[in-house]
């Protein structure tokens, strides 16, 4: 019987590499993923463009020229399009930082107070980034020929839209965001860090935030009307995709919604955790045998210099040990207490699966990475939707949310036990962490992506 069992399957190797050599032969399809310019967007999409190669497509990335090497250095093929006027990358990337570090002032002001300053700002820039893509864009897709375009942005670029129309291919919206970006009168609206319950709250934020934008949303509204697009409603600036759209919020945190998401056009990927780098965690000079925690305000977050120096002085007196992202301001730091280690950057994905407990700022990444790795958090938020993620890690008891400066030493160090004993809160964490693992977020967007595709050649 053994041999019998052999022979069998010796005789169907043949057959397999028959059909790995069909595969290979198999035309690849064209899949262009287009993030907007932060790490945030551009991190996630890279763990999808990861699972697409695997299926056998050919993956390319339209960037902004400032990310080119973001994407090349995970191996990928990547377009400019200018998304501002054309600077060095140097001079582009201190433009941003310096835009963020001007605005550390209103980091303390309410997300609602926020609506006049930063908020307005940002999407003063945003409308000029959607009129510079028109510029590039046309020609890039002209180009790259892509199948599918996956945009993951806040705003319209009419050239993804014409380009799908007019070659009758499909577009992909991928929302890297809170859900509440894809609007509900029954949830928060998105960047007002309001509880689920709040509709008082709802009505009031909504009002400030159409009167503040409307002068900006009437500039894109003229931009839509000169390449021939339908304007929208005060306040939107972007639509649901017709043919699919991916949510990376996790299910274990997303809200009730008084209109469904229909799932064939939106689903849930529990999170886009890309592969990273390996990580060793060093010995530290005291406590090497007390608790791990790591934190991080993001890659601009870093800027907010006084507040990690303080929040390193509180964790430096407390009995545990501390990874401590600090960005490109490395060289501000010259006491650094024996109980924490300080870099520039860190494989975050591989950190944190060793650590105890995470203080972060509420950004999308290490907001789903936290919770698909079961690790608790205290979320400091400053800006757009880490107000949202912080308010929603606490009200489903997955963290804690701290306001970004007014705190006290004995404030941190008992939501640091909290976070460190509270059964209950470890329990619901591991629950929420299994069910994401068990999704596979990228792996999902990727047989989404190419069912769609398969979907439209069927069609």
């Amino acid at each position: 019987m053994a041999k019998k069992a052999v022979k069998k399957k010796a005789a169907k190797k043949p057959a397999k590499k028959k059909a790995a050599r069909k595969a290979a032969k198999k035309p690849k399809k064209v899949i262009a993923l287009f993030p907007e310019a932060a790490f945030g967007p551009a991190l996630n999409s890279v763990g999808i463009g990861q699972a697409l190669e695997k299926l056998g497509h050919k993956v390319v990335f339209l960037s902004d020229p400032g990310f080119l090497d973001v994407y090349k250095g995970y191996g990928f093929e990547a377009h400019a399009v200018n998304l501002s006027e054309p600077l060095p990358p140097e001079e582009m990337a201190k433009f941003w930082v310096d835009f963020i570090n001007g605005h550390i002032p209103n980091f303390r002001k309410s997300p609602y107070d926020q609506i006049d300053n930063y908020v307005k700002g940002c999407w003063e820039m945003i409308v000029e980034t959607a009129k510079w893509a028109e510029k590039d864009l046309p020609g890039v897709l002209a180009t790259v020929k892509p199948d599918v375009v996956c945009v993951d942005n806040v705003i319209l670029f009419p050239a993804i839209k014409r380009y799908a129309r007019d070659n009758d291919k499909p577009w992909v919206r991928i929302i890297s965001c809170s859900e509440n970006e894809i609007e509900d009168p029954d949830i928060p609206p998105h960047l007002s860090g309001l509880g689920e319950k709040d509709k008082e709250g709802f009505a009031r934020f909504r009002k400030r935030f159409n009167e503040v934008i409307k002068p900006i949303h009437d500039n894109f509204t003229e931009f839509l009307k000169s390449v021939g697009e339908e304007k929208y409603p005060l306040g939107q600036f972007f639509e649901a995709s017709p043919h699919m759209n991916l949510l990376l919020y996790p299910t274990a945190v997303k809200f009730k919604r008084r209109h469904k998401l229909p799932p064939k056009q939106f689903q849930y990927l529990e999170g886009c955790v890309r592969k990273e780098v390996p990580y060793k965690v060093p010995k530290f000079k005291k406590n090497n045998d007390k608790p791990l925690l790591y934190v991080s305000f993001g890659s601009l977050g870093s800027g907010d210099v006084d507040l990690l120096k303080r929040l390193i002085v509180t964790l430096g007196r407390l009995p545990v040990r501390a990874l401590v992202n600090v960005g490109d301001y490395i060289d501000q730091y010259t006491d650094v207490p024996p109980n924490m280690h300080i870099a520039t950057w860190y494989p975050q994905p591989s950190v944190i699966p060793q650590v105890d407990a995470v203080i972060h700022h509420g950004g999308n990444n290490s907001f789903t990475e936290c919770l698909y790795f079961g690790k608790p958090a205290i979320i400091m938020p400053y800006v757009w939707d880490g107000h949202d993620n912080a308010t929603r890690v606490e009200e489903t008891g997955h963290g804690f949310k701290l306001d970004r400066y007014e705190w006290t030493d004995a404030d941190m160090a008992d939501r640091i036990e909290r976070m460190l004993t509270d059964k209950k809160m470890k329990a619901k964490l591991k629950k929420t962490s299994k069910a994401m693992r068990s999704k596979k977020g990228p792996a999902k967007a990727a047989k989404v992506i190419d069912g769609l595709l398969r979907r439209k050649k069927a069609a």
